[in-house]
């Protein structure tokens, strides 16, 4: 499974990059939105340099119509190269977008993903991974965990390359849920991953395990 960061704030990345196994890096504009004033190009740059070239990094396209959004495309992989991700919300224009792009090369990370029926298309479309939005569909009265599991059905019998990279969590168990349901992927943010080692138990274990080698041993460490 991997388990990747949705955010841009350079605090936040240099810290969990240090603590998890890391896969990558996603945004949109409204994270972007959330660090103020910045130029989107260079961070992404300097986020690179801190998370290094195997772990992807997911930007998304703005534009709304077809040839727009196949030249948001080419200027985030003509600015940024690497191990890049192309976002691509899987609407009409999206989708045609998503086969034309494909045929070059791209590699694309279908996103907005609120239905299975979006999903199946964005498979057949030739998408890497697709990104439904979990706790937003939970919000719309959407089986959240049924979606994923649908969609990973339909990637297995087809024998797809496609990856579900599960997205918008606003706690722990949702992702768990997610990966249960048979996603391979999550992007989680920060705010997630710290609640996540927020259980005081997990302290509390580590402070007595130290107390009784102490108390054993006559020394704080091995």
């Amino acid at each position: 499974m991997e388990f990747m960061l949705d955010t841009l704030n350079f605090k936040e990345i240099k810290k969990w990059a240090a603590i998890l196994p890391l896969a990558g890096v996603t945004s949109n504009p409204s994270i972007v939105k959330k660090e103020g004033p910045i130029d989107f190009f260079e961070q992404a740059k300097k986020i690179r340099d801190i998370i290094g070239k195997e772990p992807s990094f997911h930007a998304q396209v703005v534009a709304a119509d077809v040839d727009e959004i196949i030249k948001d495309a080419h200027k985030l992989r003509d600015e940024l190269g690497g191990n890049l991700y192309v976002k691509i919300p899987v609407s009409k224009a999206g989708l045609t977008a998503i086969k034309e792009l494909k045929k070059e090369g791209f590699r694309i990370t279908a996103t907005a993903i609120y239905t299975v029926f979006q999903g199946l298309l964005a498979i057949e479309a030739g998408a890497d991974y697709l990104a439904p939005y979990y706790n937003r569909m939970e919000n719309l009265n959407t089986d959240s965990k049924e979606v994923i599991a649908q969609l990973a059905q339909a990637i297995q019998k087809k024998g797809s390359s496609t990856k579900i990279l599960a997205a918008s969590f606003k706690n722990v168990g949702q992702v768990t849920k997610a990966l249960a349901a048979g996603a391979q992927s999550v992007t989680v943010g920060p705010d997630v991953f710290e609640a996540g080692f927020a259980n005081p138990s997990i302290q509390k274990a580590v402070d007595d395990f130290a107390a009784d080698w102490k108390e054993t041993q006559g020394r704080d460490c091995i």
